[in-house]
Formats: C-alpha cells, sequence, structure tokens
C-alpha cells in the first residue's frame, strides 16, 4: 500500500472544496441552491480585456513557454497601477512578480523563507490557506486575534507578550478578509515598526482594495516598509478575473529573488494571452471601478437586509466583496446555524468559523450573487 506524506496530516481538504460537493449534491437532487458563500465575482471583466485575450491568441509566438518573470509590458503594468493607485514607487525590473493568482504567493513565500520549526503570526479570523501552507511546510502556526471590539485590528500589547524569537512571517490583510475591516495607514505603521523590531517579513494580502472601498490603500505607503514587507494583490476581485489566475509578489528585489528561486522551479510561466489581457486590464480607467462598486453597492445594501432578517447584526464599516454579520443572540454554532438554511431554504452562507475560533458567533455572505437572486433569498424567508 502506498502511502501519503507525513504533511498530508497536518491539513485537511479546503473547505470549500469539500462544502461545495455537498452544495452540488444538493443541486443535483433538484433543489436550487443560491450559493452566497463564495467569493468568485459573477461579472465579466472589460471588453479591452476580452479583446488583448483574443488578439494575442493570434499570436504566432505566444505559444511557447514564458518568461519566469513575466512579459516586461506586464510588469511595467502592475508598477504603474501601483503608482497611479496607492503613490508606490516600484522597480518593474525587479520588486515585482507576477504570479499564477496569489494564492500560489503563500506558499511560494513560505517555501523561500520559513525552515521546519520556524513560527508564523496568522491572523483569527483570518484566510484559512495561512494555516494550512504553513503546516505543509512545517512551520509552526501562532495565532493573533483580531476582535470587533478592537476593529479587527491587531492587539500590539498582546502581540509583544508572545514568544516572538522564532517568529518568521507575519501574514495580515487589509482590506480584512472575511470581516471587511479597512485598516489604515497608522495601523501599517505599526506593523511596520513591529516587524523591524522583532526581524519578521511582514506580508499583505490586499485583493480587496477597490471593492467599495473610498480609500485604498498599500502597506508598501508607508517609509521603510520594503525593508521588511512583501505585498501580495491579485486581478481577480478588482477586474473580475478570479479564474484567470494572475496575481503578483511585491517588495524589495532581494525578497522577490528568494520568491523567484522557488517560482521559477514549480511552472513555467504565465500564458502570453493571459498577460496581455492583464495588462488591459490594469490601463482600466477610474470609471471602471465606479461602475463595478455602483453594482456591488445595490447588492451590499439587499445582502444586509437578508442579514437583518435572519436576526443577524451586520458589521457596516465592513468594505469588500463580503457581508460579515454576527449572529443572533443565543445561536450556539454557526455551521449549525447555515446548515438548517442550507436545507431549509437552499441558500449557503459561510460560517465565521472556517477563518478561525474567533469566527465563531459570525457568517459571511458573499456580494458575487446578483441582485434578483439575493432578493430571492430574501424572499424564501
Amino acid at each position: 500500500m502506498i502511502t501519503t506524506a507525513k504533511r498530508l496530516d497536518t491539513v485537511e481538504e479546503y473547505y470549500f472544496s469539500s462544502k461545495l460537493r455537498e452544495v452540488r449534491q444538493l443541486q443535483s437532487e433538484g433543489k436550487s441552491i443560491i450559493n452566497m458563500g463564495i467569493g468568485s465575482p459573477d461579472l465579466s471583466p472589460s471588453k479591452a480585456v476580452i479583446e488583448a485575450v483574443a488578439a494575442a491568441i493570434l499570436d504566432e509566438n505566444g505559444h511557447g513557454y514564458q518568461s519566469y518573470q513575466g512579459l516586461p509590458e506586464l510588469r511595467k503594468g502592475m508598477a504603474d497601477f501601483y503608482q497611479n493607485q496607492f503613490g508606490v514607487e516600484l522597480n518593474p525590473n525587479n520588486e515585482i512578480l507576477p504570479l499564477m493568482g496569489s494564492k500560489e504567493g503563500i506558499m511560494h513565500i513560505s517555501l523561500a523563507f520559513l525552515n521546519e520549526g520556524d513560527h508564523v503570526l496568522i491572523p483569527n479570523p483570518g484566510y484559512p490557506t495561512y494555516t494550512s501552507v504553513t503546516n505543509l511546510v512545517g512551520a509552526v502556526p501562532v495565532y493573533y486575534d483580531l476582535k470587533e471590539a478592537n476593529a479587527w485590528e491587531p492587539d500590539f500589547e498582546a502581540l509583544e507578550k508572545l514568544d516572538l524569537s522564532k517568529v518568521k512571517i507575519m501574514w495580515l490583510g487589509y482590506p480584512h478578509m472575511p470581516t471587511g475591516a479597512r485598516g489604515s495607514l497608522a495601523l501599517f505603521e505599526k506593523l511596520v515598526a513591529f516587524a523591524k523590531k522583532h526581524n519578521i517579513l511582514l506580508v499583505n494580502d490586499n485583493p480587496y482594495s477597490f471593492v467599495l472601498n473610498d480609500n485604498p490603500m498599500s502597506l508598501l505607503q508607508v517609509d521603510g516598509a520594503k525593508e521588511v514587507a512583501l505585498e501580495l494583490n491579485s486581478l481577480s476581485k478588482t477586474f473580475n478575473m478570479a479564474g484567470w489566475r494572475v496575481g503578483m509578489v511585491l517588495g524589495n528585489s532581494e525578497i522577490i529573488d528568494a520568491v523567484l528561486k522557488v517560482k521559477s522551479n514549480m511552472d513555467s510561466g504565465m500564458f502570453y494571452g493571459i498577460q496581455k489581457g492583464a495588462v488591459a486590464a490594469l490601463n482600466c480607467d477610474k470609471s471602471w471601478f465606479e461602475d463595478q462598486n455602483k453594482i456591488y453597492r445595490r447588492r451590499r445594501e439587499l445582502t444586509e437586509k437578508l442579514a437583518e432578517k435572519l436576526g443577524c447584526e451586520v458589521y457596516k464599516e465592513g468594505v469588500g466583496l463580503f457581508v460579515w454579520a454576527k449572529l443572533p443572540e443565543g445561536i450556539a454554532s454557526a455551521e449549525k446555524f447555515i446548515d438548517e438554511i442550507l436545507y431549509e431554504k437552499h441558500i449557503f452562507i459561510t460560517p465565521g468559523t472556517i477563518f478561525g475560533s474567533n469566527g465563531e458567533g459570525y457568517i459571511r455572505f458573499s456580494l458575487c450573487v446578483k441582485e434578483e437572486k439575493v432578493q430571492e433569498a430574501i424572499d424564501r424567508f
């Protein structure tokens, strides 16, 4: 009998991978499921993106292996985007590395910097992949609390009381997933100072900046951030290109070079046509964001009505693709609560518990659902 690697004992199948099988089973039985669990944009990329890809497919030189570092014009487009949107200056030659989605960057960064037994600071609640990747590379997750009473921001007094001697990486992500907390430049300044004090690599996961957010920010806006920090970003949510798998990691050249050592051994470059489409997306003007947010704003208003109809208290300050809501008093289990709704009303909502213990008592709704479907969900109650 062939046995699996011991590292697989440290992780479970991704929640949505297993839960969506359950949802598909209900659909196969004829149930009309409204999926409000997944943050996969249902809107389309811009016309310019589609046209760029269509033209690239006809380019006879576009079907071979591509550079591990991506097309120069893609890196230039990413640099211009950061300059225009955040006022952050980056050298496109050595401070930007395109990725096949920012999720792979979590693995590449971890492989590049973590040895077995190193400690990793992970937000609770936070993106589950931070934990699973940390476990897969043999490092040790150390959770730091984010709580509503502190606006879902770190408690630095509590952080300083931890044993930080073995900490190598600290993961964060603002706007925060799952809560939608915005963060602030003042918070970023504290985090950069904390990372410098303790010689920690700070990594900000930043894919939600432009969704329902009137003040997009980057960790790299902080003076001196490049000395200790990387930022991950993605075209998935901003430009409705989730399935295209286009992301980026940004930071100083020495840190980027270390990530490239891993990445160049993991893939053989991104398809030329997808890169050309990404360049077109990054050149979208202000009207693109405005038009997208008009749609998401209407969806959020309806989704908040649904949450309130369930007796939940909505976190109104949240931005991004989700609505975060506190369960009614007396509800002991978020997972039991959402399962009852799934099986009785055929609506799939995400339980806060999958993001960590501090997610107990909360649920998350995705805004990647058309208005008429959200209204239908309301009507089912």
